[in-house]
């Protein structure tokens, strides 16, 4: 069956060039987007019930845009001067460039690794006599506390935000080709909002193993499975299928 709609799980991008309009536009295919999650912070007086007191930490260990957001939301609302002298441990680079939004590089510590978390490892472990504060969210990768102690350093997690499923009940009575989703908790989401989806002739796209695992448990057909060593990413895993199946179009 030809695919002439699909319905992407997160928000749509901001920038121009994003491959999405590129696919839309070669292919004459409608590309929506609708974020199936969004995130809540969570308030200053429910993490001081997790028994953090921000002045205890000389370090901060910031996996995404998210968690640079609502560690500087709470610092904010718990009225804490976020002093010079603390240290950011960066999980990427576009964290670390994201961070500038709220504190000036050059008269700060930061310190930037890859991609994956691990890849802090040997910079958490050049400064393993700091205390560090890892602010994250509710469904925090088990990766990152599983390095924090096989490094044997002295860190804490706080829940600063929360994965929420979004309302998506204006969507009951609309069909798409192919739904794309990039988390087990989107694909949640799909059932929390409609207990009886059924998927007949809809193709499911998956981004990841844990994506992956959830849609299959959920007893979903996944027609269209990202990353590969062929297609590295959605968009490409997309416009492969898109190809085959609207051959002679």
């Amino acid at each position: 069956m030809k695919v002439k709609t699909i319905l992407v799980s997160q928000p749509e991008p901001k920038v121009e060039n994003s491959p999405y309009f590129e696919l839309q536009q070669k292919h004459k295919v409608k590309v929506d987007f609708r974020p199936f999650i969004h995130v809540e912070g969570v308030n200053a007086k429910d993490v001081r019930l997790q028994k953090i007191d921000l002045h205890n930490y000389t370090a901060i260990i910031l996996t995404s845009k998210n968690s640079v957001d609502h560690f500087f939301r709470v610092a904010e609302e718990m009225r804490y001067k976020v002093p010079e002298g603390l240290k950011y441990f960066c999980q990427s680079e576009a964290v670390a460039f994201y961070l500038q939004k709220y504190v000036v590089y050059r008269k700060r510590k930061i310190y930037v690794g890859q991609k994956d978390f691990a890849d802090m490892s040997p910079l958490i472990k050049k400064y393993k006599d700091e205390k560090f504060l890892l602010p994250a969210s509710d469904q925090l990768n088990a990766d990152a506390p599983l390095t924090l102690n096989n490094l044997k350093v002295d860190w804490t997690q706080a829940i600063f935000y929360k994965t929420v499923m979004s309302d998506l009940s204006d969507l009951a009575d609309v069909y798409y080709d192919i739904l794309a989703f990039f988390s087990p908790t989107g694909i949640k989401s799909l059932f929390m909002n409609f207990p009886g989806f059924e998927q007949n002739n809809t193709r499911i796209a998956v981004f990841g193993s844990t994506t992956q695992k959830e849609a299959l448990e959920r007893g979903l057909r996944i027609d269209i499975l990202a990353p590969t060593p062929e297609t590295p990413s959605m968009t490409m895993a997309l416009e492969k299928y898109i190809n085959e199946a609207n051959k002679g179009k």
